[in-house]
């Protein structure tokens, strides 16, 4: 996958391309689907597939006290994109100046003249240019006029609803993370680096690694089953996590701490990815880190109880 920044970055280096245009924030399933169109269009005419992106949301320029948090950081995004087979991608920034820019110039001057786009994927949904004056119906008719083909896929549902960033933020916004999980085609991954802890935890009731997590949409506080990876030593662990404050030691700051219930043997990871799979109980406080400890080893039995069913099943699946 290669990566441009900005538009001269990309002058000359981007297409020829088939391209999907938008925020792909969260990058669930109806997102991949855009992907998987854009590379099958591409690989039958030996184009580039491609995405265009923005940073920030353009909300966060038009709309502010209406911008949503953010579920994915680039990194993820354009790692979902490379697996469905994606090779181009540009993370415009958006400016008060390209909230300004008419369709007709967003399509001739961008999409064309600098991308080089011969094939454009979106949903039916897609709106574009100053104040979302375009639609789809106006991009087929840019196409026709400048030679790109216009390829207008549907919404896809699922038993929740339609498939959207929205539906994905309330499902994991609720604690239901099986819903979320089948929304994104993947279970929801907090990543970060790995930071020191107070030290309690060692001491008092089970050792755990301890993430700033640079996601803005969490599930609520509580604890979870969870896989935590390490990827830059391509290892994995099963694992239990709290999100909360640490009442039973008076916490006043947002942790986020998981316990590998897997052998841990090697260096300390620098970053993880906790992957949360499903809500245990609420975060409560205890009498007693004691008693913390004993409600910890009934978190942790539950867990590898989930865990050795989820393996049973892998091989199956």
């Amino acid at each position: 996958m290669q990566v441009f920044r900005d538009l001269n970055q990309a002058k000359g280096q981007f297409g020829p391309c088939a391209l999907t245009i938008g925020n792909f924030d969260g990058t669930h399933l109806a997102h991949q689907a855009l992907f998987a169109e854009v590379a099958l269009l591409a690989k039958s005419r030996n184009w580039f597939p491609a995405a265009l992106t923005f940073d920030p949301h353009p909300a966060h320029i038009v709309a502010p006290a209406q911008a949503p948090k953010r579920i994915t950081n680039f990194d993820q995004r354009v790692d979902v994109m490379t697996a469905c087979g994606l090779e181009r991608v540009l993370i415009l920034p958006f400016t008060a100046e390209l909230a300004k820019v008419r369709p007709e110039a967003f399509v001739k001057e961008i999409l064309v003249a600098t991308l080089n786009t011969k094939a454009i994927v979106v949903g039916d949904n897609f709106r574009f240019g100053h104040k979302g004056a375009g639609d789809m119906h106006l991009l087929a008719e840019l196409g026709l006029q400048l030679g790109f083909s216009t390829h207008i896929e549907p919404a896809i549902g699922s038993r929740y609803g339609i498939i959207s960033s929205t539906l994905v933020r309330q499902a994991i916004g609720s604690g239901r993370m099986s819903m979320a999980t089948r929304l994104l085609g993947r279970p929801y991954g907090l990543t970060g680096a790995v930071v020191p802890g107070h030290g309690i935890g060692s001491k008092q009731t089970v050792p755990t690694l301890n993430i700033e997590p640079n996601s803005e949409v969490l599930p609520p506080n509580g604890v979870y089953i969870s896989r935590t990876w390490d990827f830059d030593a391509i290892r994995s662990w099963a694992s239990i996590t709290n999100i909360g404050l640490r009442p039973t030691f008076n916490g006043d700051r947002l942790t986020i701490e998981t316990f590998l219930l897997d052998p841990f043997d090697g260096r300390t990871p620098a970053s993880i990815e906790v992957e949360i799979l499903r809500r245990v109980r609420d975060e409560h406080k205890f009498d007693s880190p004691e008693a913390l400890k004993t409600q910890i080893f009934r978190d942790v039995a539950r867990a590898q109880a989930y865990h050795r069913r989820i393996a049973k099943w892998r091989p199956a699946l």
